[in-house]
């Protein structure tokens, strides 16, 4: 059996903002931003939430995928910027979507997040629980911005990617052929975020700041070791080399990231689309984002192999080696 991606869909909100609007409101220039991170401009939400942002990507993967909501089994939403704590992003989808027949959960990898999800569905559907399942990633990111920290806020956009995938009776060159996924939880604080701090009537921890705080060195530092060996291992599992690799779709934090993960897997710069000129960095939304424009745009031929990887918070990691 294989388990295969056979819809996809995006969404971002309508307000485009520029590194030339940002320099309006902050210490910043587009030719700052834009020499350290290979981002252009990104999408804010103004209107837009985070379910009405995942169900439109949702609904665009079902379309391509030839399926009705009511055919879907299974729903999961990786955000780290539900609407709500309750009830979670992927029972908001169900209920905009009609997927009546569906169970939904929500899970929280950070950047990592539609790998993670990834992975749950795969083994969901191996071992023949379910049928066909949607994964969301969708952020709304300018929530948890400091906007006066033209260190992070210059980074950071919203949207949404899903990808309906499916069992298939196909043999194993189709669809995941290797996975893997890890954390280091004892590096975690490097990239964090405040909640609402514990207030109770026997003990009040004041405030905690609600927004987005890193430590960029130390991040690069893991993204650039970790992302290549987590490749790797990935492509290693599949029975592949990297070298019959096609396209390796990346999250789209940082250009220098990404060169640095080429560069260390010894393969070409064009092997590695991008995005990130135009979307910024979307967390869990990234890679499915990516995997969508790449799609639809043709650059994904009937039989391709290609690797999806993220890394983000937590600090965790995954990658994905498709046969298309």
């Amino acid at each position: 059996m294989s388990v295969k991606i056979i819809g996809t869909g995006s969404a971002v909100p309508k307000l485009r903002v520029t590194n030339e609007d940002l320099s309006r409101i902050l210490d910043t220039s587009d030719e700052w931003i834009y020499s350290r991170t290979g981002i252009k401009a990104r999408h804010i939400a103004v209107e837009e939430t985070t379910a009405q942002l995942a169900a439109e990507a949702a609904g665009a993967a079902l379309s391509m995928a030839q399926l009705a909501a009511e055919d879907i089994d299974l729903i999961i939403g990786a955000t780290a910027t539900p609407d709500r704590l309750l009830p979670g992003l992927a029972c908001e989808v169900q209920r905009i979507l009609g997927a009546a027949h569906a169970a939904a959960f929500d899970i929280n990898a950070a950047c990592s997040g539609f790998l993670f999800a990834l992975n749950i569905v795969n083994a969901y559907l191996r071992s023949g629980v379910y049928q066909n399942a949607l994964i969301i990633g969708a952020e709304t990111l300018s929530r948890l911005t400091d906007w006066t920290d033209r260190g992070t806020c210059v980074l950071f956009g919203d949207g949404a990617g899903a990808a309906v995938v499916a069992a298939d009776g196909a043999g194993e060159t189709r669809g995941i052929l290797g996975m893997v996924q890890g954390s280091d939880g004892g590096r975690g604080m490097v990239l964090s975020c405040g909640n609402r701090p514990l207030n109770n009537p026997y003990v009040n921890h004041g405030n905690e700041t609600p927004y987005v705080d890193m430590n960029g060195q130390e991040v690069y530092k893991f993204a650039v070791k970790t992302v290549p060996a987590a490749i790797a291992q990935a492509v290693e599992a599949a029975r592949l080399t990297v070298e019959e690799i096609d396209l390796f779709l990346l999250h789209q934090a940082n250009y220098r990231i990404i060169e640095a993960a080429a560069k260390r897997l010894g393969q070409p710069m064009e092997k590695f689309p991008t995005n990130m000129q135009e979307r910024g960095n979307i967390s869990a939304a990234s890679v499915p984002i990516l995997l969508d424009e790449v799609n639809r745009s043709g650059k994904i031929k009937e039989g391709d192999k290609i690797v999806l990887a993220g890394f983000g918070a937590g600090l965790t990691w995954g990658a994905a080696v498709l046969g298309w």
